[in-house]
């Protein structure tokens, strides 16, 4: 259902989504994790390329269980959220919140809150009552999903443009609480 308070409307993705989303995916990769993640990566970031996977993605996703959702003011994606099943097979958490991002002019207006809570929603009536998602531990957004009630779960090492980065785990037990 979509929801709407702000002007701005949180709505399940379509594939003409498919190249708004990858221009928020692109632009907020580049915003968000400059100095964290290589440059030669996030220069070799192509809109057009992420708007054929995520066109893929849209496609297959819903056999997959999984769902992306998008924030749109004024007819333009400005932010998306994308979750399913938990893909690690945790014994703990069974859904997933896979990606959240949101273009810099649309960060700190409540949108990743209202992303984040319609996802755990619709996790939920799929039957996933906990959900997990993996943080850079160097995000300097990452505090939003503490101030949201996620606990640290754990760590892990991920190669990015042949660089060794830390990804945090955080966690909820119950998504009823993510509002």
């Amino acid at each position: 259902m979509p929801t709407s308070d702000t002007g701005i409307t949180i709505r399940l993705a379509s594939l003409a989504d498919a190249f708004g989303i990858a221009r928020v995916h692109v632009s907020s990769w580049r915003s968000t994790y400059r100095g964290i993640v290589p440059e030669a990566v996030l220069d070799g970031l192509s809109v057009e390329d992420r708007s054929v996977r995520w066109t893929q993605n849209l496609a297959q996703d819903v056999d997959k269980g999984w769902f992306t959702l998008v924030a749109e003011d004024a007819g333009r994606v400005v932010g998306f959220a994308s979750a399913g099943p938990e893909r690690s097979e945790d014994p703990v958490f069974t859904g997933e919140l896979g990606a959240l991002y949101l273009l810099a002019t649309h960060q700190r207006l409540g949108l990743g809150r209202r992303l984040v809570s319609e996802a755990a929603r619709r996790l939920r009536e799929a039957g996933m009552d906990s959900m997990l998602i993996w943080v850079l531990r160097d995000n300097p957004s990452r505090g939003f999903y503490e101030a949201l009630g996620g606990q640290y779960v754990r760590r892990r090492v991920l190669a990015i443009g042949g660089v060794d980065l830390v990804e945090v785990a955080y966690g909820w037990k119950d998504t009823a609480v993510v509002r």
